[in-house]
């Protein structure tokens, strides 16, 4: 494609997207209800280093009207994130909150409530969103509340990605019906990142925001600053950042923007690892107590053996066309349009659409020839969203089509919000388990249902992909598409022995394909040399990585992982239950994994009332004296630079460099067009089998 092809689709896809009318992150306020509330600060810092993410959201919320009144501030729930912090400041002082079961919490949030007395409640809408509640916010004054969430980070063929998720996604008529969402901020807005990667890292990319503030401080240590006009950073680091750069010490940062104010747009950051790295093993380790018990996390980055297909396949394009895809559509079309001319010629499509009902849009499998490529380009481009969501009529028409003498693959685009025909999960699961086909699935919004979609790809051996808007779903199926076009390496096994370790997530791992890393996360004890094994089949045949390294005997800078351990558990719990069905005693399990490491779930929420509430209540401060270690922790990690985490480097694993989107040299010199075109479509969140992310 030519250069002047690349900036006109570039001017299209922005078109597009600018013209969306989206449902953001804010405040609630019911329907035909005028409120005084508004959001006066929003401040996110985030860290990316090396294996998770921590993001932080600090708001004020202000009250101009002569009454108390309360504030529900919802956003979208993140992809496989765990709330680990609430803290609500109380007559100046911050107060952190302790998890209960979830009708505990909002019963003595309601009780706390009636007698006037301050308090505030984090809750999980199932998938949907995380929904704060904060009471009283006083005439005439403000309420600071502050929350925080850990993931797992992972890169895709040497593309890291993040998300902060704004846009709400549309996908909950009930709550459309009844509430008016309030998402500007009067005040200030700052969104801040920094990440510390332990290989060079040669760019960094914000597709919608063009005007952030980039800053290169070492191979692998960046900094993002994204600030609305008049608003000061969240964080010291960055201003004392930006003040050397001011000063002539570097070069100075782009300007920054203005009007980022309306929280109904994601802020999506990619960054891209330097190419000609090689394929290794990563560990992160917190083990305070040498005589006791430890967490991990491995990452796997398998080296670049996965050969091309050269056969001809067949694909089937399932396309979610229902009204709840409004806002999306325009970068669903223009990701398939892209994917068809990606095809090889002696590819075979077929094209298959849901709302109420599914339809055919193509006649049988026709070839990817150019003449049917850009005739079905016009056909997509002119679909419209409308109806309900009869997602399993979909899955079962592009089943239904296959044909069994091809190789096969069925792209599904959709947000996963079945409302029409079946809708138990257990239905879909059963589904996908009934036929030999890999699914591959592309998850449209923020609040999508993620359980659903990734459990059926998991079912069936395939991969999920999350897009925003604020990405570019064609570089996704182009992506998938180069994926599916490589050999997978299958009947994928992990052992470990020479340690003690127990409670490995996942699992099972299912399938591995090009590009992709490998998160396993469990405990351990002691400090021996662990014999690392992972084995699965390429084409049929089998294949063994092979590496040995020790564990630390002690280590206590990543206390966060025993939540992103717990989480990852109770994600494992949950799919079992989707496909077994649910039972008393597995609920419970997740309830006390919940409860002891703090996280906010479908059965938990988080509260904050008065200290001598709590003491009344029996309440034990576990929570707080968890939030107060990984501070500390955090504050202890700010001062050092990006770490070595890699654990092979003395018997290396894999004898090939890993994939990556970058070319030959250094990757130290300027992005070319085609790679700034990859950083901006490449979507790349990958989620490993029952593994948070």
């Amino acid at each position: 494609m030519k250069t002047r092809s690349y900036m006109s689709l570039i001017a299209v896809v922005l078109t597009l997207f600018g013209a969306t009318a989206t449902n953001a992150a804010g405040l609630l306020t019911p329907k035909g209800q005028s409120g005084s509330l508004d959001i006066r600060d929003h401040n996110v810092k985030v860290v990316v280093d090396d294996g998770y993410v921590i993001t932080e959201i600090d708001q004020v919320f202000i009250n101009a009207g002569g009454n108390d009144v309360e504030a529900i501030y919802s956003f979208p729930v993140p992809s496989h994130a765990a709330v680990a912090e609430f803290t609500y400041w109380i007559d100046g002082n911050p107060v952190t909150g302790e998890v209960l079961k979830k009708q505990e919490a909002r019963d003595l949030y309601e009780s706390e409530k009636a007698a006037g007395r301050d308090t505030a409640l984090a809750e999980k809408d199932e998938y949907r969103s995380f929904d704060i509640s904060v009471y009283p916010v006083r005439a005439n004054s403000d309420v600071r509340v502050r929350l925080v969430y850990v993931q797992s980070a992972s890169t895709d063929t040497g593309i890291g990605r993040y998300v902060y998720p704004l846009e709400e996604g549309g996908v909950d008529e009930e709550r459309s019906a009844f509430w008016d969402v309030r998402d500007t901020v009067t005040g200030n807005f700052s969104f801040d990142l920094e990440l510390k990667s332990s290989y060079p890292v040669d760019a960094i990319r914000l597709p919608e925001q063009p005007n952030a503030a980039l800053t290169q401080l070492d191979a692998g240590h960046w900094t993002v600053g994204l600030h609305a006009v008049g608003s000061t950073p969240a964080s010291e680091e960055f201003a004392e950042q930006v003040a050397a750069l001011e000063s002539g010490a570097a070069p100075a940062p782009a300007t920054r923007p203005s009007g980022v104010t309306n929280l109904d747009k994601d802020i999506v950051v990619y960054w891209r690892h330097a190419p000609g790295l090689p394929g290794s093993v990563d560990l992160v380790t917190h083990k305070p107590d040498a005589s006791g018990r430890g967490t991990f996390m491995l990452t796997f980055t398998p080296g670049d053996d996965l050969p091309l297909i050269e056969d001809g396949r067949d694909w089937v394009f399932v396309l979610d066309v229902s009204g709840s895809m409004q806002g999306k559509f325009a970068t669903l079309a223009d990701g398939v349009q892209q994917a068809l001319g990606k095809l090889n010629p002696n590819d075979r499509f077929r094209i298959f659409t849901f709302s109420d009902s599914a339809r055919e849009l193509s006649t049988g499998f026709v070839t990817a020839s150019v003449e049917n490529v850009a005739y079905y380009t016009q056909v997509v481009g002119r679909l419209r969203s409308e109806g309900g969501t009869n997602l399993y009529a979909g899955l079962r028409a592009g089943i239904d089509s296959l044909d069994s003498d091809r190789t096969s693959g069925i792209a599904l685009v959709t947000d996963g919000v079945a409302n029409v025909g079946v809708t138990e999960k257990k239905e879909f699961l059963k589904l996908m388990g009934e036929h030999d086909i890999r699914l591959f699935t592309f998850i449209m919004g923020n609040s999508a249902n993620r359980p659903l979609l990734e459990a059926m790809t998991d079912v069936s051996n395939g991969f999920a992909m999350e897009t925003s808007n604020s990405d570019d779903i064609a570089g996704q199926l182009i992506q998938a598409t180069a994926k599916i076009r490589h050999a997978a390496l299958h009947d994928v096994s992990l052992t470990i022995d020479g340690l003690k370790v127990a409670d490995l997530t996942p699992e099972s791992i299912g399938s591995l394909y090009h590009g992709e890393q490998l998160q396993v996360l469990g405990h351990y004890w002691g400090d021996r040399e662990a014999k690392i094994r992972l084995t699965g089949k390429i084409a049929g045949t089998e294949v063994v990585y092979k590496t040995a390294f020790a564990f630390p005997v002690q280590s206590d800078l990543n206390p966060e992982l025993e939540r992103i351990w717990a989480y990852a558990t109770i994600e494992n719990l949950q799919a079992k239950m989707d496909y077994f069905g649910a039972d008393e005693d597995t609920e419970d399990a997740i309830t006390d994994l919940a409860t002891e490491y703090g996280l906010v779930t479908d059965y938990t929420s988080m509260i904050v009332v008065r200290e001598e509430v709590f003491a009344a209540q029996g309440i034990d401060r576990t929570n707080r004296d968890r939030v107060a270690t990984e501070r500390a922790a955090q504050q202890a990690r700010s001062t050092q630079a990006p770490q070595n985490r890699r654990a092979d480097q003395q018997q290396p694993m894999y004898t090939k460099k890993r994939p990556s989107t970058g070319g030959g040299g250094s990757g130290g010199g300027a992005v070319g067009l085609p790679m700034v075109l990859l950083l901006a479509g490449l979507l790349l969140l990958r989620r490993r089998k029952l593994t948070p992310i």
